[in-house]
């Protein structure tokens, strides 16, 4: 089977992290194939004649994941589950169910070095004490973790169990690439009062959710019947008495709704119909967060709210799918008035700053009743933060440029490309605590930044690999930025290298000195325009 070409660039990354660690993880979003991405590596790790363990904690998850084994790189697998033994079986690949490896008299049956290899499908799970037991019985064994949240409240979480993050692709990637559907985020103007709900686990308390939710369900189906009555939606509701009643309401509101929960005799018959179009409204008390695929949902209603980005993203997840005819996925968000605790948001699926996050969702709750892009959000919020932020460190970076030196420093690097990430990075794994080795701090030093202002080897991979990002799309380089901001230019980082370079060499054509028709705190790139070779270099005196 023919791999998408970050599906290849995920495998060969993880074969690359083997050889420098033991534990590390993939992160794929929803619909993006990392059944498709383990199978490969699965297959990959047989043929060098491991034998292969594929974790999940719930039984729909082993069988998806023997099934896309067989129908990918046609490998039969063994199951290790209940009263299912794999032991004995000529198959290389086993299916294992947490919650039966997990017990001491079973772990006993296998020697420590039976499994070389081992896969945990929904790693996000992987920090519970069920999964750790497997883990260090099998100590020896390369072990990939995936899944498409890469966190349980914190990345730094799963850094307990994983070494090293090999590959991770993004939801505003797959968008910009075709792989994954639009998501346009509609703020509700009504405002549902939680307040008052206490917490349990994490997170809020569902029964108390439930009992908060109540009264608003009428006014809720009457803002779908406004918003959502042409789309195919997926509810998520807090319990399933609860999931009923909405689905009574919705069906007297002129909706087709139905309901599933864990107890329906008739599940799978009701998500065919579901699927074929018998309903245009499936409501369900968190049933349908993992392992359930419907490609053709265009609008997810969250009606569970929740503070875990993983749970959210999950939700979400189930209407990002392409699908023929599907434009987008819209995304209904409630206004939930709580005082004390912050709040999954669409946000929450696009920004890895909790304070672009922040600053995203108060403009959306600014834009109510009208759909907004995420992607075009979320830049928004970036540019605003970074506005704050230079506007706060206005009199430091102001130092900054003025500074005679021949490197740029990392801080006003990151501002000037208007990169919130690498400001907000905080390091996850073991290693990236550690300070920059010297190769990256050499590497750092040629490429114009000061490695004295990084101060993990975390951060200058980061950096590291943004530089090579950069230069492989056109944009300035850190010798650009410090040439030009020096001279009062600003977020020089946001321009194109041809552009940095055309204004440099005005400069160097008349004296080193700026051509006075020129306000550089006012200049912006593309005011003036002209043809450059596209195998031009930058020259520094």
């Amino acid at each position: 089977m023919e791999l998408r070409p970050y599906q290849q660039e995920a495998r060969e990354a993880v074969e690359h992290q083997w050889r420098e660690v033991d534990r590390t993880l993939l992160v794929l979003p929803t619909g993006c194939g990392k059944t498709i991405v383990f199978a490969s590596v699965t297959a990959d790790r047989v043929s060098a004649g491991d034998r292969v363990l594929i974790l999940a904690h719930r039984g729909e998850l082993l069988e998806q994941a023997a099934d896309k084994l067989r129908q990918a790189v046609g490998l039969g697998c063994a199951v290790e589950k209940a009263g299912e033994s794999c032991l004995g079986s000529w198959y290389r690949v086993v299916v294992g169910s947490v919650q039966t490896l997990m017990r001491e008299k079973r772990l006993e049956q296998f020697p420590p070095d039976y499994f070389g290899t081992i896969v945990i499908d929904e790693a996000h799970h992987a920090v519970s004490d069920s999964y750790r037991r497997i883990l260090d019985h099998f100590s020896d064994a390369k072990v990939l973790g995936v899944t498409a949240t890469p966190d349980r409240g914190d990345m730094r979480d799963l850094g307990v169990v994983f070494e090293s993050l090999a590959y991770e692709y993004t939801l505003p990637r797959a968008i910009r690439e075709g792989y994954l559907t639009p998501i346009q985020a509609l703020t509700v103007p009504l405002t549902l009062d939680i307040s008052g709900v206490s917490m349990q686990s994490g997170d809020f308390k569902a029964s108390e959710i439930d009992t908060a939710l109540d009264p608003y369900l009428e006014q809720i189906a009457g803002e779908m019947a406004q918003l959502c009555a042409d789309r195919k939606t997926v509810v998520f509701l807090p319990l399933v008495k609860t999931s009923q009643k909405f689905r009574d309401i919705l069906n007297a509101s002129g909706f087709r709704a139905a309901e599933v929960n864990g107890e329906s005799t008739d599940r799978a018959e009701v998500l065919a119909d579901f699927d074929a179009g018998k309903y245009n409204v499936l409501c369900n008390s968190m049933l349908l967060t993992e392992g359930w695929d419907c490609p053709s949902v265009d609008c997810v209603v969250v009606l569970r709210p929740t503070k875990v980005r993983g749970l959210y993203c999950q939700m979400v997840g189930r209407g990002t799918r392409l699908s023929p005819g599907k434009g987008n996925l819209l995304l209904l968000d409630f206004l939930w008035m709580t005082e004390r605790h912050e709040l999954c948001h669409p946000a929450s699926l696009i920004c890895e700053s909790e304070e672009v996050a922040r600053r995203m969702t108060e403009n959306l709750a600014e834009e109510t009743g009208c759909p907004v892009d995420l992607e075009e959000a979320v830049q928004q919020a970036s540019e605003d933060v970074i506005a704050q932020r230079e506007e706060a460190l206005a009199k430091q970076l102001e130092e900054m440029r003025k500074r005679k030196r021949r490197l740029v420093d990392p801080l006003q690097y990151e501002m000037s490309i208007q990169a919130e990430d690498l400001a907000d990075y905080v390091p996850a794994f073991g290693w990236e605590v550690l300070p920059p080795t010297a190769e990256q701090q050499e590497a750092l030093s040629r490429a114009g930044i000061l490695p004295d202002g990084v101060e993990s080897a975390g951060k200058a991979r980061l950096l590291l690999d943004r530089l090579a990002k950069r230069r492989e799309e056109g944009l300035t380089t850190p010798k650009q930025i410090r040439f030009l901001e020096q001279r009062g230019f600003r977020s020089v980082g946001t321009w194109s290298f041809a552009s940095a370079k055309h204004m440099i060499d005005r400069i160097a054509g008349n004296g080193w000195k700026t051509p006075r028709s020129i306000v550089p705190a006012e200049y912006k790139p593309g005011e003036e325009r002209a043809d450059w070779r596209k195998d031009s270099t930058f020259w520094m005196p």
